[in-house]
């Protein structure tokens, strides 16, 4: 009989390429596992509300990416999609190499279709919220800059970062009115949540994001980088792909990413943006509940 955990989620760490990070247990153990990955700049417990609605039925883990909430930062900044991919296998060892469900938006996304991609074995279902990357539009404005232009960026870039002060809040009130001021979608209570779970005093008695702001400067290995249409086309589970309506993201059946998947299927999420699952959720659940009872009905 699944153990099932009520109400809060324990947190447990796992190491991985000298890095002790940090995951959510929703527990239900025994039952089939569901990852869920947060995009840049968030954090595990962006995931609770929709978290505590799909543990009934799966084992929940939700992990903290490096450089982000309560995980480690990289001492060398080493924060480039491939390098959160171990992190991700390591994970799975944690948990006993289950066969998994994944779900990941934008950042986590991309973690998500390029550990499918490798180990497809490992991957039963996956759903990838706005997490494909450069559009072929957007890569073709980067390509018209040589590859020797698009490194100097890279560094120029990545010195600013590093040499820039985090900005401070003085109140968790001042950055939810930031947070929703920049994403006026997000409901109150969820940019509360999102704030209370991923700041912490600073030294200077400021409120400030818990993720490493080096998490901002892109890694050198997509400098330049070709599209990963292989990667998708490696990938042999079924695949939900989802865009919110007003989002910035390009629209992968519109340009044409959609076609190198084998197995794919793309929904659209009306009044909503890149978050589409923050401001849309009761939608998103129905749309990914949906898709996980086919794979529990093939069991």
């Amino acid at each position: 009989m699944p153990e099932v955990r009520s109400g809060q989620p324990e947190s447990r760490y796992f190491h991985s390429r000298g890095l002790r990070l940090h995951y959510l247990d929703w527990g239900n153990i025994g039952a089939p596992v569901l990852i869920l990955l947060h995009g840049g700049l968030e954090h595990a417990r962006v995931w609770d509300q929709l978290a505590r609605q799909l543990c009934s039925d799966w084992h929940v883990v939700v992990p903290d990416l490096r450089g982000h909430g309560d995980s480690e930062w990289s001492g060398g900044g080493a924060y480039s999609i491939v390098d959160m991919v171990p992190d991700l296998a390591a994970l799975l060892a944690e948990l006993g190499e289950p066969v998994i469900h994944l779900v990941g938006h934008s950042l986590g996304g991309n973690v998500a279709i390029h550990y499918t991609a490798l180990f497809p074995q490992q991957v039963a279902r996956l759903c990838v919220i706005e997490g494909l990357g450069f559009s072929p539009e957007a890569r073709a404005r980067r390509d018209r800059r040589s590859r020797l232009e698009q490194l100097r960026q890279w560094v120029e870039k990545a010195r600013e970062v590093d040499l820039r002060r985090p900005r401070g809040y003085a109140s968790i009130a001042e950055a939810v009115a930031r947070l929703r001021e920049h994403d006026p979608l997000l409901s109150p209570e969820l940019a509360s949540q999102v704030c209370e779970h991923g700041m912490r005093i600073n030294e200077r008695g400021l409120w400030q994001w818990k993720y490493d702001p080096r998490v901002r400067a892109s890694g050198p290995s997509e400098v330049a980088s070709p599209e990963p249409s292989d990667l998708w086309r490696a990938i042999e589970c079924p695949v939900l792909l989802m865009y919110g309506e007003q989002s910035w993201a390009s629209n992968p059946e519109k340009d044409g990413r959609l076609r190198h998947f084998a197995r794919a299927r793309l929904v659209t999420v009306a009044q909503a943006g890149h978050n589409l699952h923050h401001h849309q959720p009761e939608v998103f659940l129905a749309h990914l509940q949906r898709f996980l009872a086919q794979a529990r009905d093939q069991e």
